[in-house]
């Protein structure tokens, strides 16, 4: 047989590496393609093979789990003060985003709105001798998350803050999240100057009782059938909320004129809530929480049912592993960063925001938002393949949220720690960026994939404790 006369015919490389050992062969004229491999997130392959043999229980957790989820029918049904109504919450309790964290440990943003909640509840009069009482020992801290409520960014919420109720109508179980205060110097991002306190004081004294006659006045608000709606009108209801706004809007407008106790609070109520394009974030964070709780606690169920940021650590909790938090180091976006500001200045990712993509929506369902892109200078089909990778990670695809430019196809729901760590593919995020520094406020918008080791440490974890 005669030796393949591999040297006389032209060379073409497949690259498996790191996509920069290409360089070297174009720059001699070589053509590579460059295959898309991720290695998984486990090298024990013990742990794959348990899993593999324990396959059959852990789908029928993982189908069980998922379908309390899709089954959610999350509705807003009043608001409160968080003292009164979210479970555990006390008058020296302060709850935030993300996984459990001290004030050692706590990054700018976060100590910045924590400043901010002292002051607002008056027991600091200025931002030192806040940061004083926050560092004392005299507050306790605790994630939304254990107190069944959301927060974005910084995530935090004090004794006095209005929240919204959104009950699961399905499951009976209860999610709360704060008023959205904006964009800009607010203090989810950080921000803690008096400009901030006082509009926080108005949404405690104007906004809130506007809201809260109107919602009782109505009843109930359905948000699962608004965030499918706006999904087909350009929303991915993380990082754009117009749709979800306006539809909030049309629903909430005549109760509020109809029960507001004159016409000047209306209109002013109404013209905050036109003037914020994020408000509705806080009530599609809300509805995926009270969805995604009622998927908690299945045995053997591999399902991720949290995945959360405090700006230093990133955190992820699984239906099978009950409140067990898995970390890693949060990561800074890619992002497009307001004039005068760098990735130097961004704070690694925060905020509970990332429910929304553990409900199959943001980041996951980007297709349907394909705008959002162009914050690092993508393209439309960038978006169609964020989302279409995700599919690859995804126990299943919802039943109600359907992308219009997949030919109405469900977007891509319940994360399976599994299949990340076999595929190597990792939740894919887009969110806003916060100053490091206390006190500055948001400096731009972006994405991100999340970190790896969470979702290693969920897998070894859940892995090694089957039975």
């Amino acid at each position: 047989m005669a030796a393949p006369k591999l040297f006389e015919s032209e060379l073409k490389v497949i690259n498996i590496g790191l996509e920069s050992f290409r360089q070297g062969l174009t720059d001699a004229g070589v053509q590579s393609v460059q295959a898309q491999f991720k290695p998984p997130l486990c090298a024990d392959a013990s742990l794959f093979a348990k899993t593999a043999k324990y396959s059959a229980k852990i789908d029928a957790a993982n189908k069980k789990a998922l379908d309390r989820v899709l089954a959610a029918k999350p509705v807003l049904v009043g608001m409160g003060r968080a003292l009164d109504v979210v479970p555990g919450m006390k008058k020296d309790l302060i709850l935030h985003a993300g996984p459990p964290i001290t004030w050692d440990r706590m990054c700018g943003p976060m100590r910045g709105g924590i400043m901010a909640a002292l002051m607002y509840e008056g027991l600091a009069s200025d931002p030192k001798s806040a940061e004083k009482l926050a560092s004392s020992g005299k507050i306790k801290y605790a994630p939304c998350h254990e107190h069944s409520a959301v927060g974005p960014m910084a995530g935090i919420i004090s004794a006095s803050m209005p929240v919204f109720i959104v009950k699961n109508e399905a499951a009976g179980n209860y999610a709360y999240a704060t008023q959205n205060e904006g964009l800009g110097k607010v203090l989810r991002y950080g921000a803690y100057s008096t400009e901030v306190i006082t509009r926080l004081k108005w949404m405690e004294t104007v906004l809130y009782p506007a809201l809260k006659g109107a919602i009782e006045s109505l009843g109930k608000i359905d948000l699962k059938t608004m965030v499918a709606q706006a999904l087909h009108m350009g929303d991915e209801v993380h990082n754009r909320n117009r749709a979800g706004t306006s539809l909030f809007y049309r629903a909430i407008a005549p109760a509020v004129i109809k029960t507001a106790p004159d016409t000047e609070t209306a209109a002013k109520v109404l013209e905050f809530i036109n003037g914020n394009d994020h408000f509705f974030l806080n009530l599609s964070m809300a509805l995926s929480k009270a969805s995604l709780d009622a998927g908690r606690d299945v045995k053997n169920s591999s399902l991720v049912v949290v995945m959360a940021r405090n700006g230093t650590d990133f955190g992820v909790q699984l239906s099978g592993t009950g409140g067990r938090w898995f970390t890693g180091p949060a990561q800074v976006p890619d992002a497009l960063y307001f004039p005068g500001y760098t990735k130097a200045d961004a704070n690694p990712d925060i905020g509970d925001s990332a429910i929304t993509e553990t409900n199959g929506l943001g980041g996951f369902a980007i297709a349907a938002a394909p705008a959002i892109v162009q914050f690092v200078g993508g393209q439309a089909a960038d978006a169609l393949n964020y989302t279409l990778t995700m599919y690859a990670i995804t126990i299943g695809e919802s039943n109600i949220y359907k992308i219009p430019y997949l030919d109405f196809r469900g977007t891509p729901t319940g994360i399976d720690v599994i299949k990340a760590a076999r595929t190597g593919i990792l939740p894919f995020i887009d969110t806003g960026v916060a100053h490091k520094e206390p006190g500055v406020g948001q400096v731009g918008a972006g994405v991100l994939s999340a970190p790896p080791e969470p979702f290693a440490k969920a897998f070894e974890y859940f892995a090694k404790e089957l039975r």
